[in-house]
This record gives structure tokens, sequence and C-alpha cells, in this order.
């Protein structure tokens, strides 16, 4: 496994270049084409152009400087949705600061995790946030707060009293920090969730984050006349590199709305000519419920699958795709020019290394599943590290260099490749990947709680829900009456609301497999 920097005399793609260079130069040479529009629900839409936006990102990363931010520091982001979430972000990483775009349906231990395992130094969030990031976030040297909650002005500001005005952040654009050039410098972290208790930091390289315009731009047949319409979370790397970084890399235009609306959809579509979008089954299925207008300009949209039959209706071509936060893009991706196998991903990327194997290593013959690794370049076409885990980077890449995803996969003619299942222990709950060991460490400390073990349960809209399975300590007939009760509190105390279980059976036993392991698929058969 080699990264960029050990490797002496090769020349990366990104050699002198960083992402305040890629928004500058679009700056100059699109001046005033629209980049960013702003679509909020309650509100006219707001254009942002490049020129502008460039100016922007200026004044606020002067701003960041003068209130002693550093490069290499970390910059707490918990918004929804929103111009201000953008325009922090590109200051962030033109002052050379690192962006933490946390998702802000986090329950409070996990945002005092993010702030101090990263060690965050500021914080920008929203008056409904506001609270919860001054709590849990001690160690922060300032915080600064919106006007407004996703475009929706709150009934009453917010209730921390030493926070800064986000307006109020702003300095001078001919004040905007120079730095040295460095692609391989730190731009930005997500959080994941792994298959233990924590979730870990995706550290992004300035090369990552133009491997990932660039290619998603290229994969996705992207085009300086393209409108990208965007729903999904900013704060994951679907929305922010598949939509709004490959936008910015071709110099097209990224629609934002403060989150996906349905009856909402269609309107934002028309009124802006969107031609794009990155989707997900849930959002598809929701749109099935309203009329599909006869006329609109979409020509592409992508998801998890080709060509989903349920979804011909929409009369629209819809490539596949597989990727992860680490990946930055897709490591498999359908066919924009050519016919897809239906409900396949799609085919290996050229850019990547694509390994389809059984539990002994041997390859996977076509028409079996097996587990899925992929190789790249971290720092480049991989995530760099993840931050402050050397053990848990070390471990998730085999001893060839490929990055253990955790996935399985199945082999299809022609080279297509159809999502098999997910680790074992990986539920997708409406988009979100869930850890359900993280679940599992909040239920086993609950009084009366002896064992617990969460698995998927299949949903028709939010693809899989929780479910957990406890043995009481005293067994089921004198297990506490209100047991039940006590762990769905200390869960929606503890978890994210989309991480609570949606239901909780009490056993007196597990079905076991080798050495004593809950025998999960035993477990999920009780739920068909």
């Amino acid at each position: 496994m080699h990264s960029p920097e050990t490797l002496t005399g090769v020349v990366g793609p990104f050699a002198g270049l960083d992402v305040p260079w890629l928004l500058q130069m679009r700056a100059k040479v699109r001046r005033d084409h629209p980049f960013l529009i702003w679509a909020p629900f309650d509100a006219p839409a707001r254009r942002w152009s490049y020129g502008e936006f460039h100016d922007r990102v200026g004044a606020l990363a002067a701003g960041f400087a003068t209130r002693g931010v550093k490069p290499g520091e970390f910059v707490l982001i918990h918004l929804d949705n929103c111009i201000e979430a953008m325009l922090a972000w590109f200051a962030c990483v033109e002052l050379g600061a690192v962006a933490v775009t946390t998702n802000t349906r986090s329950a409070a231990a996990e945002v005092d995790y993010f702030a101090d395992h990263c060690g965050a130094v500021a914080a920008i969030t929203q008056p409904s946030y506001a609270a919860l990031v001054a709590a849990n976030c001690r160690n922060l040297r300032w915080m600064a707060i919106t006007a407004h909650d996703a475009g929706t002005v709150p009934a009453q500001g917010h209730a921390v009293p030493k926070a800064e005005r986000f307006e109020a952040l702003f300095a001078d654009s001919a004040d905007r920090p120079r730095r040295a050039t460095d692609p391989l410098a730190p731009c930005s972290v997500q959080y994941t969730s792994g298959t233990t208790s924590r979730p870990k930091a995706v550290l992004w390289t300035h090369a990552n984050a133009l491997w990932g315009a660039k290619v998603n731009a290229a994969h996705q047949d992207l085009h300086a006349s393209d409108v990208h319409q965007t729903y999904l979370p900013l704060f994951h790397t679907n929305a922010l590199a598949y939509s709004m970084l490959a936008s910015l890399w071709v110099g097209g235009t990224c629609v934002i709305q403060p989150r996906f609306s349905a009856s909402r959809f269609w309107n934002v579509a028309a009124e802006h000519r969107c031609t794009w979008t990155s989707t997900i089954p849930f959002c598809m299925k929701a749109l099935l419920e309203h009329e599909i207008p006869k006329q609109h300009s979409f020509r592409l949209w992508g998801t998890a699958m080709c060509e989903p039959p349920p979804f011909a209706v929409f009369g629209i071509k819809i490539i596949g795709w597989w990727g992860m936060t680490e990946t930055i893009t897709h490591g498999i991706v359908g066919e924009v020019n050519q016919p897809n196998t239906p409900m396949a991903i799609g085919r290996a990327a050229p850019e990547y290394s694509i390994r389809v194997t059984d539990d002994d290593g041997r390859p996977t013959a076509v028409g079996d599943t097996g587990n899925l690794s992929i190789r790249g370049i971290p720092g480049l076409s991989l995530f760099k590290e993840y931050l402050h885990n050397e053990k848990a980077t070390r471990e998730s890449f085999d001893e060839n260099g490929f990055f253990i995803t955790g996935d399985r996969v199945t082999l299809l003619e022609n080279g297509f490749i159809k999502f098999g299942d997910r680790a074992k222990d990986m539920l997708k709950v409406g988009g979100e990947n869930v850890a359900a060991s993280e679940i599992e460490q909040v239920i086993i400390t609950v009084p009366g709680v002896r064992e617990a073990a969460v698995v998927a349960k299949k949903h028709p809209m939010l693809d899989e829900v929780p479910v957990v399975f406890i043995i009481p300590q005293a067994g089921t007939e004198r297990a506490p009456a209100n047991l039940q009760d006590d762990v769905m509190t200390a869960c929606k105390r503890a978890l994210a609301d989309f991480k609570v279980p949606r239901e909780i059976r009490l056993v007196d036993e597990l079905p076991r497999s080798t050495l004593e392991k809950v025998a999960k698929a035993e477990l999920r058969k009780l739920l068909v």
C-alpha cells in the first residue's frame, strides 16, 4: 500500500493544486455563472455566482483567521443544508483548517465525542442545535450561530448568549489568507459508523476532494450546462462530493434544498431546469406518490442500483453506483452511454482495482457472492487515514493493500456487480449507515439487561430499521415491567433518532454460532 508521498518522481494529477485553487479558477472563468442556488422551502431562491461565492468565502476565511483559527486546526460544522454550510466548509479549507462536518441528527453524547476526538477549536451551527453544541463541545474557543434553521427563521433565537452571529464573522475578502499549496494537506473530516461502538473520523486531503470532484464529474457525465438538484445532507460524501464538488469541477450549477421534500421536488426541478440528481430509494419511493410531470429537464439520476424496475415510470435513465466515505467517489458505477443490467450497481470503475473473494481469499465465480475490497492510493483515490486511529487505519487494509469494505457483492455476467448483503453488523437506515454494536453498547448498560443483539428489519421506506433482542437479567417472566421503556429512554438519550430501535423483543436465549457468538442470521429470520 503506497501513498502518493512515498513514491519518488511520481507526479500526481493534482500536483500544485488544492481546493481553493479550484474555486478561484472557476471564479475567474465562470464569474457570473450561478454556482450555488439556495432554495429554502418558505422563501424565494437565492443565486450565488462563482465570483460572488468566491468573494464571500475569502471574507469568511479572513474572519476565521482574525479569530485565531490556524492551519491544521479543526472546525466543527454542525448545520443542516444551507448556504452557510458551504461558505464555512470552503472558508476552512482556504485557510488550511480542517472542516469537520457532523450529522445533525446526532445525540448529545455523539456531538461530545466528535468535538473531543478531533479537538475542534470552533463550531458553526444553527439556532435549533446551538444549546446542544454549546453544552457538549466544551473546549471550543468560540462558536457562531446562523440566523435561521435551514431557511426557517426560529421563533425565539437561541439560548447561547456568548455565541457570535455567523453574519458577524466576515472580514474583508482582500485579507483572505495566503498559504503554500499542498494537495496532501488535510482538508476535511466526516465521521462514519464503523463496526465498533465509536464512529471513525475519515480524513480527506485536498487531493482527495479534487479527486472526488473530477472523477465524480466524469462518472456522472456532468458538464458546465448541468444543474444538479441536491437535497441529501451536505455533511455526507454523496451530496458534498457527488453533487457539489463535481458541479464545481465542471463549472455547473448546484441547487441546494434544506432536505428532501417529495411535495416540493418537481417544482424546484422545473424552476431551475435541473438536469441531474443523486438520490436514494427512499426518495424515489416517496416521489411515486406524487404526480410525475410530463415535461422536465432531467437527463440522468444516480442511485444505489441501475434501472430499478419500480422507478421506470419516471422515464429517466438511472445509473447505479457504490462508494463509501473512504473512497470519495464510486468504486463501482453504471454506464451512462450503454445499457446496464437492471438492479446491478454497475461495473468496476477504471480508477480502482476491485476484488471479490470468498472468506479464504479465493476469487468468486460469476453468480456467487463474495467479499468486496478495493485498492487505490491513500490520500488521493482513497481516504488518507482514520484520524487519531492508526490501528483502525492499518486493520482496514489487507496484506495486498486492498481496503476491506465489509460489503458483499454478487458477480453477474459481463462484469456487472450486484449488491449482495452488508457486513453483518451494519444497517442501512434511510441512507444512513448504523453500526449494530453502537446501539448494543448503549443497551447493555441499562439495569436489568443481560445481553442484547441488534439486527436489521426490512422497511418499505427506510430500507432497514434496527430491532433489538434482549435477554433480561432475571429472565423474561421476572423482567421489570418498565425494562423496555428504560431501554428506549437510554437509546433516545445517547443515539441519533435513526439509530433508535423500532422494536424490542425480550427472549430467554439467543441463537448461537461458533465461539458462542450470536447467530444474527437466525434472528433476522424471526423478523421475516
